[in-house]
């Protein structure tokens, strides 16, 4: 989560939402990403859809049925039917999202009967993830207030 942490505060840097997102199976790191929808100009480009496609890449296959997905914030339903489509029996995320939280907060998307139905757990390392989400929208709204 540390390495995820560390994506959200460069796409912070960037201008982006910071979330953050890595693969891991077993001890190794496949991959690392951040938001990237602003300057990719590209709605679906979240942490975790950029983690999950760069994961099946390295290892050569849409199914990442022995993989770890770890999250700054709670997954979308977009993000967390990535997840479930790619077959990650396991999303680890920082922070609950209220608003769009596809994990437990807005509703269960892994409790349909699909493919696969990932163990979601969340909390880990919340505080500094809340505190850099706080931070880049106080800024936001600092922003918007001066135009």
């Amino acid at each position: 989560m540390r390495v995820a942490l560390e994506e959200a505060a460069q796409a912070a840097a960037e201008g982006e939402v910071p979330v953050g997102a890595v693969v891991v199976r077993g001890t190794e790191l496949l991959s690392r990403a951040h938001n990237r929808c602003v300057n990719d100009n590209d709605a679906t480009a979240h942490a975790e859809t950029l983690a999950i496609s760069e994961a099946c890449k390295r290892v050569g296959s849409w199914r990442l049925s022995d993989c770890t997905l770890y999250v700054t914030l709670e997954p979308c339903p977009m993000c967390a039917g990535a997840a479930i489509n790619a077959r990650i029996p396991r999303i680890v995320y920082a922070a609950k999202d209220p608003r769009a939280g596809a994990c437990e907060s807005l509703f269960r998307l892994s409790s349909y009967p699909l493919e696969c139905q990932p163990v979601c757990e969340s909390g880990l390392l919340q505080e500094e993830s809340l505190a850099l989400l706080s931070t880049f929208f106080s800024a936001l709204r600092k922003g918007r207030r001066r135009s």
